[in-house]
């Protein structure tokens, strides 16, 4: 799992994030603009294409850091891309072939909710569904925040078939839930920490920077607006949130700066979060081989 750490290094799988979020970043802009403008057809056709560059560009990265976890030599950003155009279908397939039977699961527990209406076997009935509710639901959360979410990803940027991955998800939460619960429990220790110190980083030195630039260089620009940036705020969320702004060449440039400064520090934790779920889905391989 330490080794997740080295993902920063990564420079190509870096390149692939952040232009990803970025171009997802500018068409969320285009659709926030539409839909400001009542043009919902192209708001919706906007964020759309927002979640399309926003899923390619993790999937063109999750190739990039698969063949880092597995001491491959790393593939080139384009070959990557073209890649997961070629193949992130697969995820889709994968996540459809294991939620449609929790749906019809869910199905069934609704219909017997349902059920509960009936005088004579409402109150008996919703006895027993009480627990056996709470369970199923429970367990169908831990499943996809520990099996499905993470390692749906790094199953399908392995080779794996969507069927394949699915099977392993099931086989996995049949007989391995525990061990990928604790290694899962890991990883996000580890992109805990790595935000935590990423977030230390740029306040410290958004503050830092925003006092030496107004103290001392005298611009005019409140502190806030410089610190905005940081934390993905824009000219017009700012002054929605009742903050000073200056729509000034230098108040521009601070958003836009600490608009970098942003997406650097989103980037970075993610990435350790998906080279952690490349190392474990490779963790819980080895040991399906060493058991069979």
């Amino acid at each position: 799992m330490l080794a997740s750490l080295d993902a920063a290094r990564n420079g190509r799988a870096l390149y692939a994030l952040l232009t990803g979020f970025c171009f997802a970043g500018l068409l969320l802009a285009s659709a926030e603009s539409a839909l400001a403008r009542a043009d919902n057809v192209w708001g919706a056709i906007w964020a759309g294409l927002a979640l399309a560059a926003a899923f390619f560009g993790v999937n063109t990265t999750g190739l990039l850091l698969m063949d880092q976890a597995r001491g491959e030599p790393v593939r080139d950003v384009v070959d990557a891309f073209f890649d997961a155009l070629l193949g992130a279908h697969r995820v889709l397939l994968c996540l459809l072939l294991v939620l449609a039977p929790v749906a019809g699961a869910i199905g069934a527990l609704l219909a017997l909710l349902w059920a509960v209406r009936l005088p004579w076997i409402g109150t008996p009935l919703f006895g027993l569904l009480v627990p056996l509710g709470v369970l199923m639901m429970g367990l169908l959360a831990f499943c996809t925040v520990v099996l499905v979410g993470p390692l749906t990803g790094p199953a399908i940027w392995a080779g794996r078939s969507a069927r394949e991955a699915a099977a392993m998800l099931w086989r996995q939460a049949r007989h391995g839930l525990l061990e990928a619960a604790v290694l899962m429990a890991a990883v996000l220790v580890l992109s805990g920490a790595a935000t935590a110190a990423i977030g230390f980083v740029v306040v410290s030195g958004g503050r830092a920077m925003a006092l030496m630039s107004v103290l001392l260089l005298g611009i005019d620009v409140p502190p806030q607006q410089l610190m905005a940036g940081l934390f993905g705020y824009g000219l017009r969320s700012l002054g929605a949130s009742g903050a000073p702004v200056a729509a000034t060449p230098l108040g521009m440039a601070a958003l836009v700066g600490g608009g970098v400064v942003f997406a650097l520090a989103l980037v970075l934790p993610t990435l350790i979060y998906l080279r952690g779920c490349c190392a474990v889905y490779l963790a819980l391989q080895q040991g399906e081989d060493d058991v069979t």
